[in-house]
């Protein structure tokens, strides 16, 4: 089925075939439409199987073609085989236990978010003749507090230094992707996404501006956990640049900032009220800030991949109202699986 959805294509795309961990979540879920919008094949690998964010920004059709493996991340000959069997040419690793269930178990969440990390790393080392290209998600959390680095924007190489376990594991999966480059030779590229907003962002720390987002689009109520400024990311350019770092064949494994909107919290509710006026004077949100500083320098992510061009922020919430709102109309959304709080 593969070759019939790949006419038109390059030799070198035609050849591509796309393995996404934890493609059920929401990055995941935008990586996966945006490969399909490219016609490549695409395989998914979670230990869960319910797709309902990758619904929410596909179609039945689209969703048709996608291959779904179930597998645990940690689980190196699974992975493994599947990487072998399907031929796998470029991993997108987004697989992760997010702040949340990482501090409610935190030896779990160093087994999904470490051990699978490892894991992947380790695939792409025993089949370098096949795997091409290897990105993988971490995090502003190896960052600590605007306090602790000079004013303006977060600089590519400023310190690490985590304030919570979630952070340290992102920590442990950079430093562990730069030896398998010194010893094996295993090219990858790191991404630092900061506040990732956009449909299918349900979960952990930072997802509450979607939530409202959603509490909009159904004309509720909603109050953000946090304040501040800080940069938003739409998940569908995420994705975009996951993708390009996989294509990538940069010598080493360089991680990178990534850019986008940064904006106050009040200018994201301003976006929400523009969006849904229905909503006006029912977001609100806590003063207090994320522990991050409030801009990022993502210089040298353009400098070595290319330009990123960012969705502007009023723009992608009126997205994420509207799709919510056709989502909720087409029953495409469960909305008790949502949970608004």
């Amino acid at each position: 089925m593969a070759a019939a959805w790949t006419g038109g294509l390059t030799s070198e795309r035609s050849a591509e075939r796309f393995l996404v961990t934890g493609a059920l979540g929401c990055i995941g879920a935008w990586t996966v439409e945006r490969l399909l919008s490219e016609r490549i094949p695409v395989w998914t690998y979670d230990l869960g199987s319910d797709p309902h964010r990758l619904r929410l920004v596909l179609d039945e059709d689209a969703l048709s073609r996608v291959h779904f493996i179930a597998g645990d991340i940690a689980d190196l000959a699974t992975f493994e085989r599947a990487v072998a069997e399907n031929g796998i040419t470029h991993i997108v690793h987004l697989a992760a236990l997010q702040v949340p269930f990482v501090k409610a178990d935190p030896v779990q969440g160093a087994r999904v978010n470490v051990v699978g990390a490892t894991a992947v790393l380790e695939a792409a080392k025993r089949r370098a003749e096949q795997v091409k290209g290897l990105s993988y998600a971490s995090s502003i959390g190896v960052y600590g507090g605007a306090e602790l680095y000079p004013p303006g924007p977060l600089a590519h190489d400023a310190p690490l230094l985590p304030p919570h376990l979630y952070g340290v594991h992102k920590q442990a999966n950079e430093g562990t992707a730069r030896i398998y480059w010194l010893e094996h030779g295993v090219h990858s590229v790191g991404l630092r996404p900061y506040v990732v907003y956009g449909p299918g962002r349900d979960q952990g720390w930072t997802s509450s501006p979607t939530k409202a987002m959603l509490a909009a689009a159904l004309g509720r109520p909603y109050r953000i956990g946090f304040g501040g400024t800080v940069v938003y990311q739409h998940a569908r350019d995420v994705a975009s640049v996951m993708i390009r770092a996989a294509r990538a064949r940069i010598a080493g494994a360089p991680v990178y900032n990534l850019g986008g909107s940064a904006a106050s919290m009040e200018e994201v509710v301003r976006a929400i009220e523009a969006a849904a006026p229905e909503s006006q004077g029912k977001i609100a949100f806590s003063p207090s800030p994320l522990p991050h500083p409030p801009a990022v320098d993502d210089g040298k992510l353009n400098e070595d991949l290319g330009p990123i061009r960012w969705l502007p922020l009023a723009e992608g919430v009126r997205q994420t109202v509207d799709c919510f709102r056709q989502a909720i109309k087409a029953g495409r959304l469960d909305i008790q699986r949502v949970a608004l709080k």
